[in-house]
């Protein structure tokens, strides 16, 4: 039975990779801006909501206990995807955006997987530099937009909502399974894998 949900999670991932690389091509809701259409941006790319609920996951397993390390990926996500977001506004535009969000979705699978616990520091690094490259898309993505700001805390709005969840379901899925994390970490680092695959 775990084998055969392992195997579904990652035929999964890898059948959905290209539909996730057209959400940064002009193919999602940047054609109507707003905060309606910032907040559904991020739960309409399965790479993007991939990572952010991962981000809750991991910091729920790797958790020692319930307190303040609980949420600091979270925190530190959301709020360095503003000022990458701010950036991208401006027009920076970096070639390794896509590598990046790429390989940010293979790592926080990985996280998942092995529920590797890493210092709150290193841990809010990791994530920053992450979210700073999610942002940089978002952002320049509006970056001609009039209504760019409310767009902004739609996004915002959805990434605390996708952040939330995964800290639910890794703090259910901490004491009660063994195997779930691994499933669900293994699918989304096989998503991130092909995306890159498909970058190269």
């Amino acid at each position: 039975m775990q084998s055969r949900l392992i195997k579904a999670v990652l035929l999964f991932a890898a059948a959905t990779a290209s539909t996730c690389a057209m959400a940064h091509n002009g193919a999602d809701a940047h054609g109507h801006t707003g905060f309606i259409a910032g907040f559904m941006h991020p739960l309409s790319g399965l790479d993007h909501m991939a990572v952010m609920v991962c981000v809750g996951v991991w910091s729920a397993l790797a958790a020692r206990r319930f307190g303040p390390e609980l949420f600091w990926g979270p925190l530190a996500f959301a709020n360095m995807l503003l000022i990458g977001a701010a950036f991208g506004l401006q027009g920076v535009r970096i070639a390794e955006v896509e590598p990046m969000i790429a390989a940010s979705v293979l790592i926080m699978g990985l996280l998942v997987a092995t529920r590797l616990p890493l210092p709150a520091v290193a841990a809010t690094v990791l994530t920053s530099v992450f979210a700073v490259f999610h942002g940089l898309s978002h952002g320049f993505e509006l970056s001609n937009s009039a209504s760019a700001f409310q767009t902004l805390a739609g996004m915002l709005c959805a990434t605390a909502l996708l952040h939330c969840t995964g800290l639910a379901i890794g703090w259910t899925l901490r004491e009660r399974s063994a195997w779930a994390p691994t499933a669900l970490g293994a699918g989304v680092a096989a998503l991130g894998s092909a995306l890159l695959l498909q970058l190269g």
